[in-house]
């Protein structure tokens, strides 16, 4: 059986993954760092194109060889990407904070729990992260976001349209800024300058949106870093005395019948919020029998994420579509709830749309249009302004919100695969109705600041931005890990990224998720130069 050793094994090569790397490999360089990784490494940057072409012409997946058909059984997962780069190879690149309110929900408000940390210290390293990830951005216009350092690059300038709609927007007495998003404007940290493809969601080709395959691609070329990829962790193994672990046992998917063995003075799980619980769920053994870092009983639970409700508006102000309709305007002024008030809280974002506005060849009533009764339809269509908005609102996770093994769903070596059902707290559920009231009568009163009409509003039957299954907390018989991602339970294995988060706040949390990880990578550093952690012969 091959075995491996390390100072560092990260299991998952997401951008948590990514980030923590590269931060431990600048604050004790020589480090032995290996990260493993279920899927492949896509690293041909030059096929991206290609894909992105085809898949806006026939519907194809833009990245080919990203899903793991062993693991494709798991249930209740909004996106089943698993390759270097994780999910953070088909995010848009929004970067958002949250605000000091969703650190302190019980304190302020009664509700959910607050977290192991407040804003204050982790505003630092939202700062820290914005810089890694070089996001652009434009200051909030509310106070209560004071920042202590800018935007490492100003926002993108607005299109005519968007200037259009946040000049009418704010007429109804709400203040938008530019959506910051990590996406170069010019090359930066190996990575190309936007081209405006507008396809951000899905594949970036100059790699001008962030993407965490680049940083492992630069780590390994600079030795920094060992990545096996296409390698899938299986469970850890505790030392036969103490309550650290000393192994982590994997296959490769070329080499299914072969065992391989990770060895490490620390494991750090970057599987994010599905495969980080589930790996310690199937890591049950007897004198853990409910899984590793499971005393509290919390490990897979008070999974979590925002509801969202979005709009579609006509306005009476000209608008000419097309001009990067990925980008758009963002406002904070809800984040906050007056304590004396009932609770809501929600962004607030605002896009162009090109909806009914494009040319057809049949009326409403099915005749055929051609030439000039095609072009009048169109003109009389296209007259005015098309507004997309969304609100993402806040929303908290009941203990029986979980990860739990489903033994009906095998991969091939027989491991029970994750099922996710999210569930909200009875709190959230009660005012859940006034919160999607109040949002549409914000949607409501923007359009109307400019004569327009809400024409409808649907709900997405999912949960965003998916986080949770091992809470962080100060307390141990009520939380799985600390605040830096330390697992109460085992001295040297640590859970980075958006498993942690108590709760997911009411914006994309993908910022958070780095901003935590580098406090983490932080400490780590720390009891490895300090010789705190478990000493390398105990592996």
């Amino acid at each position: 059986m091959p075995v491996f050793e390390a100072d560092v094994c990260v299991i998952g090569a997401g951008i948590s993954s990514a980030i923590l790397a590269e931060k431990l490999s600048e604050l004790r360089p020589g480090l032995a760092i290996t990260v493993v990784e279920a899927g492949s490494a896509l690293f041909d940057v030059a096929s991206r194109v290609r894909a992105r072409q085809r898949a806006l012409d026939y519907g194809e997946n833009p990245w080919p060889g990203d899903l793991l058909e062993d693991q494709a059984g798991a249930e209740g997962l909004t996106a089943l990407t698993m390759a270097v780069g994780g999910l953070a190879l088909r995010w848009g690149g929004a970067c958002n904070r949250f605000s000091a309110e969703d650190f302190r929900l019980k304190s302020m408000y009664g509700l959910a729990e607050d977290w192991a940390l407040s804003y204050e210290d982790l505003e630092p390293y939202y700062g820290e992260a914005e810089r890694r990830l070089n996001v652009f951005g434009d200051p909030s216009p509310y106070p209560e976001d004071a920042r202590s350092q800018p935007y490492p690059v100003p926002a993108l300038r607005l299109s005519y349209n968007l200037q259009q709609l946040k000049g009418i927007a704010e007429r109804s007495g709400t203040l938008f800024a530019p959506l910051p998003m990590a996406h170069n404007l010019k090359p930066f940290g190996g990575r190309g300058a936007c081209c405006v493809f507008d396809t951000c969601g899905e594949v970036c080709p100059s790699g001008a949106r962030y993407s965490p395959d680049f940083t492992f691609k630069q780590l390994m070329a600079a030795g920094k870093i060992t990545l096996h990829d296409r390698t899938l962790v299986k469970r850890l193994i505790l030392d036969d005395q103490r309550a650290t672990i000393v192994a982590a046992q994997a296959v490769h998917r070329d080499r299914p019948e072969q065992a391989v063995e990770y060895r490490a003075r620390y494991f750090v799980l970057a599987g994010g919020h599905a495969w980080s619980p589930h790996l310690l769920l199937l890591s049950a053994c007897s004198r853990f029998p409910d899984g590793l870092a499971n005393r509290s009983g919390l490990v897979g639970c008070y999974m979590n994420g925002h509801k969202f409700l979005q709009g579609q508006a006509t306005i009476d102000t000209q608008l000419y579509p097309g001009q990067y309709q990925s980008y758009s305007l963002i406002s904070r002024r809800f984040f906050r709830s007056a304590p004396d008030r009932p609770f809501v809280r929600h962004d607030t974002r605002v896009w162009e749309s090109a909806a009914g506005r494009g040319p057809r060849l049949r009326d409403a009533a099915g005749k055929i249009l051609l030439g000039d009764r095609l072009l009048d339809d169109w003109r009389k269509r296209a007259a005015g302004g098309s507004v997309r908005l969304r609100a993402y609102y806040d929303v908290h996770p009941s203990k029986d919100s979980r990860l739990t093994l489903n033994p009906a769903a095998r991969n091939r070596w027989g491991d029970p695969l994750p099922r996710i059902e999210h569930r909200i707290d009875e709190p959230t559920l009660a005012r859940e109705a006034a919160t999607k009231a109040h949002i549409v009568e914000v949607f409501t009163s923007l359009v109307e600041a400019d004569h327009g009409k809400l024409l409808g509003t649907s709900e997405g039957g999912y949960l965003d931005h998916p986080a949770g299954g091992c809470r962080m907390g100060n307390d141990p018989t009520t939380s799985v890990c600390d605040s830096v991602g330390r697992t109460h339970d085992h001295e040297n294995l640590f859970v980075v990224g958006s498993p942690t988060m108590p709760t997911a706040g009411c914006t994309n949390g993908t910022l958070t998720f780095v901003a935590l990880t580098l406090r983490s990578a932080e400490r780590i550093a720390q009891e490895l130069g300090g010789g705190r952690g478990p000493k390398a012969e105990a592996a």
